[in-house]
């Protein structure tokens, strides 16, 4: 059995490819994008989106940009890589692997030019040995999660499984993050019944989940977000997998908006609500999850998000992007390392602090 999973991110090495998922599901569109700006907007506009794929976007980005220059001198090379730093920084404040990934770059970098003897040309050598790196732990930390993911189910039945927003290929270099154990469960003959919901306002999982899904050869079902209480209602849904773009050090998790809905349904319904992520979404600096910022957008994406306004010009919206499900709503957190049951600030510290297995 063979399943396809998208490819969302690579590069040339001199240019960043992107899928476009806004253009999904309707056309695949890939980007070969050289310049600062259009990579920083290609972040912000969503046209590369989840945790991990931001992060590689941002690491080849930094590569891709200091490599288009010639610079009069290393310290001008340093100048330009702390304002490029900053600036793709700032363009998602939520999704943390951004940071992580950027700081390693940033470590990278210094560590290259702490030798006297060092050129720019060993720089960049670094920062694209970096980036590659950052691309391939994120495909093996995507499948060690489908790994343990998959030790929730067995052969046995069809198992029903909801997931709001999407987290598997697009969102990262390869099986995913929540979608991992179902990809590799239909490789092995497990199966899935999944239903995605559409994930208001920009319909992510409508868009992307159902599409890479449906592509892979799994059975997917698309649901209006006001629906998922009827389905757990009817037993429809055995487990509830969705991803994260922080983790505190609590194990609260902020995940794309409506996740804490889906969450608090659950546990109403007695089913198991998993979060899938890698080691890095955790942010230990953030005890909580009231301390994690939570990015607002453009009203626009409500009322008028894919060329039809669907409300007054002259109300307000509310837009944020993402909310923080409590640790107390999950079941457990699924890592490339195992899994956090019923997740505490002393669990999450236990476990990060272990090697893979």
């Amino acid at each position: 059995m063979h399943t396809t999973i998208p490819v969302s991110l690579q590069h040339d090495p001199v240019k960043l490819i992107l899928l476009d998922q806004t253009r999904l599901p309707e056309e695949e569109l890939f980007l070969h994008l050289d310049s600062r700006d259009s990579i920083y907007e290609a972040i912000k506009k969503l046209r590369v989106r989840g945790a991990p794929a931001i992060g590689i976007a941002a690491a080849y980005g930094m590569y891709v940009c200091l490599a288009q220059q010639s610079y009069p001198s290393l310290t001008a090379m340093k100048l330009d890589f702390a304002e490029l730093k900053q600036y793709f920084a700032s363009s998602r404040p939520t999704a943390v692997n951004l940071f992580w990934a950027l700081q390693r770059m940033q470590i990278r970098f210094d560590t290259v030019l702490s030798n006297p003897q060092a050129r720019q040309q060993d720089v960049l050598l670094a920062l694209l040995d970096e980036s590659t790196a950052i691309f391939e732990e994120d495909q093996a930390m995507s499948k060690a999660i489908g790994e343990h993911g998959l030790t929730l189910f067995d052969k046995t039945k069809t198992w029903g499984v909801m997931t709001h927003c999407n987290a598997g290929g697009l969102a990262t270099s390869g099986y995913g993050t929540a979608l991992a154990p179902l990809y590799l469960g239909h490789e092995r003959g497990y199966h899935f019944s999944v239903y995605s919901n559409e994930t208001r306002p920009l319909l992510q999982g409508s868009r992307l989940t159902a599409y890479e899904l449906n592509k892979g050869g799994l059975d997917v079902t698309i649901l209006c977000d006001n629906m998922a209480s009827l389905v757990m209602k009817e037993g429809k849904i055995d487990a509830v997998i969705v991803g994260a773009d922080r983790i505190a050090a609590n194990g609260d998790a902020a995940n794309k908006i409506g996740t804490s809905g889906v969450a608090i349904l659950a546990k109403y319904y007695n089913i198991p609500f998993y979060v899938a992520a890698p080691s890095s979404t955790f942010d230990l600096k953030t005890a909580h999850g009231s301390d994690i910022v939570i990015e607002k957008r453009d009203g626009e994406e409500v009322v008028n998000g894919f060329g039809k306004r669907t409300g007054p010009k002259d109300v307000k919206v509310y837009n944020p992007a993402f909310d923080v499900t409590d640790a107390s709503l999950i079941t457990a957190i699924i890592t490339e390392k195992g899994r956090i049951e019923h997740p505490t600030t002393e669990k999450v510290r236990k476990h990060l602090e272990m090697g893979s297995v």
